[in-house]
């Protein structure tokens, strides 16, 4: 970054650190090692090379490169590290000159890929240095892969050779009838399309009539066709696309924010980027915050490009994720579409990033490396010098500020795709109109799904809680059943006859009775999970067709997105579901949509907790009426007059966010000021408190920054650790990273299995 203009396009506190990246990283454990823009050199045996290692150093180490080897920055080695190897990758070369070569030691292996590009290494150095991270452990995400590191093997077919075998059978025949066209088949697919066992392959081999050939390998990813079939676009949609293929083709960096409301075409304008950068033969990534997002969008995608997109997430095979990687490594896989770790892929010519759905938290990633996907796609198109493009239509209240002071361009749908409205908005007032007692639905809503039976239509039950009841509780004792490693109540789920912890997964039988007092038949659930729901809906409408949605329902991605594709297709009726059921998907018969709480989000006391709130409701009530027609929202709630509910109910979306980031301002919070949070954890209650105030009175005096804590952390203990934090709030223009790392420097490590974790601009205070 030596040189560099900050860009202006960057929010203000990611502004502030880029003035600071002036200065090149000096790391600790070896000598310097800039990532200038001087060409790569190739170097031969005898130089020194600094190898980036995938653990938590604070920078590369030095070594020697033996005979037979040639290596240059971004090469892929591996290397001995203490008694066993790892996989690492060429920083820099060093001057051999300071370094005594006796007391190195040699590289192993030079693998053939692509080398790791001058990009991604300056990216993986900025994030380390950001986010506070060690940058092996930030280098590991882009290597993490070692069997995508060995070429493929080649994959062995048979064909017909013309021979006539002497004995023949009806199995044989079968065989030599399939593969009389010439074509060579896996010996596999050639047994299962004729029915017969492998070993009559086998047999024909010998038998000279089939040959054996080697099979080319299958493509990685699908031909995409820019022009395959193009979305006839309304007027706003082809201004906002017009605009988004300028900043493609102006081939510098930019970030854009579409903001648009829920159906309103947003993913056809940045398709309209998608085709643009396509043409230009760059590599693409569309970042999407949940796997269950990615089914519909990649019919989506191939109905518009004639083919799909290459995934990557958890939910793809191992295998399949060691070819994506080389795939994208050596230029093969030209679009991605997948999680937050698909911003570190190996990618040779990155010339767009696509954040859809860029206000959910699931871009955060919240252990090892801890950093915001959506900041860090910005921060990556500026080192990439091309376009980044964020869209939602409830964006986060950094991208909204960014947007509006000028940092983001800003391109704005108003209205919905084909003219359908958004649905009618009503409040349902709880303390003037409750439930029947024992139940959660009120009547005006229970009377608004009968009706929308009749009509034909689908209705959603909104309810952000797994499971069916939050609690279970002994009604003669009190006994209350409690998570034995996190300091949270276990939620009953029915269905699975267990109570489980969401935090850390453990699990148990529920019991027939009361393990405190032995009590049989007292144990009640208090409130309600979607499975209760589900329960009050079966018993409303015996006849009717309901589902669930709820991530736990689900043991596969796969499982998911059938259920969702049946939801389209209109095999259900009534769906009830969790904030699953509030990203992106489109259901075109819903025609109604309840929120069975509405003011749950806001009892949080997290300084985001009526910003998300007000973008999970305005979400999932938007799935209401997309394909058209008539449709509505009832909200039941308890706070009828909360800002949250009113700007909801009124449709005043600006005004909301307006006034709350006028609050933060006031308050020097995000996006008007800086945060970080360092969680301290350990398996002794006192220990972690001890360091704590150890880490407070060792805080540098400054009168810009306020540093608040120790303090219990709201969730006191997970996994069977302690937890503790500390808070740190600064101005915008402060560089905190130079006086965190200052602080730290005069404070003594951790000690007796206390650990500290640091998370820069913290998105929960859990």
């Amino acid at each position: 970054m030596t040189g560099q203009k900050p860009p202006s396009g960057l929010s203000d506190n990611l502004l502030g650190f880029f003035e600071e990246e002036q200065a090149d990283f000096t790391p600790e454990k070896s000598p310097p090692t800039t990532m200038d823009q001087r060409p790569s050199v190739t170097k031969v045996a005898g130089d020194v090379v600094a190898v980036m290692v995938p653990v938590p150093t604070d920078g590369p180490y030095s070594y020697l490169v033996d005979d037979d080897m040639s290596v240059e920055a971004g090469s892929i080695v591996k290397v001995p590290l203490g008694p066993r190897t790892v996989i690492g990758v060429v920083w820099d070369v060093q001057d051999s000159e300071n370094v005594d070569p006796k007391k190195l030691r040699p590289l192993v292996e030079v693998f053939d890929v692509p080398p790791i590009s001058h990009e991604i290494r300056r990216f993986v150095d900025w994030v380390s240095r950001y986010t506070l991270s060690s940058p092996g452990l930030v280098a590991r995400m882009v290597v993490r892969l070692p069997k995508a590191l060995s070429e493929e093997k080649p994959i062995m077919g048979v064909r017909i050779k013309g021979e006539k075998p002497s004995r023949m059978t009806p199995a044989r025949e079968k065989v030599l009838t399939l593969a009389n066209d010439g074509m060579a088949w896996t010996k596999s697919a050639l047994a299962a399309a004729a029915g017969v066992t492998p070993s009559v392959i086998d047999g024909l081999v010998k038998a000279d009539a089939l040959e054996t050939v080697l099979l080319p390998p299958k493509p990685i990813a699908d031909k995409l066709d820019p022009d395959f079939s193009a979305v006839d676009l309304f007027e706003s949609q082809k201004e906002a696309g017009a605009a988004l293929r300028q900043s493609v083709n102006a081939d510098k960096y930019s970030v854009t924010l579409i903001d648009g409301v829920t159906g309103s075409g947003k993913t056809e304008v940045y398709f309209e980027a998608i085709s643009e950068a396509i043409r230009a033969n760059k590599q693409i990534l569309i970042l999407v915050p949940e796997i269950s997002l990615t089914g519909a969008f990649l019919d989506r995608f191939a109905a518009r490009f004639g083919g799909r997109p290459t995934e990557w997430h958890s939910d793809i095979t191992p295998k399949r994720r060691e070819l994506v990687w080389r795939g994208v490594a050596d230029g093969e896989v030209r679009v991605v579409v997948g999680a937050r770790s698909a911003l570190f892929l190996p990618y040779q010519d990155l010339g767009l990033i696509i954040v859809d759905e860029e206000h959910d938290m699931a871009y955060k990633q919240e252990d090892r490396a801890i950093y915001n996907a959506r900041d860090m796609a910005v921060v990556r198109g500026h080192l990439g010098g091309f376009a980044v493009v964020l869209a939602s239509a409830t964006p986060s209240l950094e991208s909204y500020v960014n947007a509006e002071e000028g940092r983001y361009q800003k391109v704005v749908l108003k209205g919905r795709f084909s003219h359908a409205e958004l649905p009618s908005l009503t409040a349902l007032d709880m303390r003037v109109n409750p439930p029947e007692k024992g139940r959660w639905l009120a009547p005006d809503l229970v009377a608004a799904m009968r009706q929308t039976l009749e009509e034909g239509k689908q209705s959603l039950l909104f309810l952000n809680r797994r499971g069916y009841a939050p609690l279970t509780l002994c009604r003669q004792c009190g006994f209350r059943f409690q998570c034995p490693d996190c300091a949270t109540w276990l939620v009953e789920h029915r269905f699975r006859n267990t109570i489980e912890c969401h935090h850390c997964g453990y699990s148990s039988r529920k019991p027939d009775k009361c393990p405190n007092c032995d009590g049989e038949d007292t144990l009640v659930a208090c409130g309600p999970g979607v499975e209760r729901i589900h329960e009050e809906v079966l018993a409303l409408f015996p006849d009717a067709r309901s589902i669930i949605l709820s991530s736990d329902m689900f043991t596969t991605a796969k499982r998911l997105k059938q259920e969702l594709a049946a939801i389209e297709r209109g095999e259900a009726d009534i769906i009830i579901g969790t904030q699953l059921v509030a990203k992106g998907h489109n259901f075109p018969k819903l025609a109604l949509v309840g929120v069975v709480d509405a003011d749950l989000g806001l009892g949080n006391g997290d300084m985001r907790a009526a910003e998300r709130t007000f973008q999970l409701l305005s979400q999932v009530t938007g799935r209401a009426g997309r394909a058209g027609g008539k449709s509505r929202a009832l909200l039941q709630t308890y706070a009828p007059d909360h800002v949250v509910m009113k700007a909801i109910l009124a449709g005043d979306r600006d005004a909301f966010y307006k006034a709350e980031s006028e609050q933060r301002k006031q308050n020097g919070l995000p996006p008007y000021g800086r945060l970080v949070s360092f969680i301290i954890s350990g398996n002794d209650k006192s220990s972690i408190m001890q360091y704590g105030q150890h880490l407070r009175m060792s805080a540098p005096q400054d009168a810009r920054i306020l540093v608040l804590g120790p303090s219990e952390a709201p969730l006191a203990m997970v996994r069977g650790r302690y937890r503790a934090r500390l808070l740190i709030q600064a101005p915008k223009s402060l560089d905190i990273q130079s006086y965190i790392k200052g602080w730290l420097n005069g404070c003594q490590n951790p000690r007796n299995g206390v650990q500290l974790q640091i998370d820069v601009d913290p998105q929960s205070f859990w």
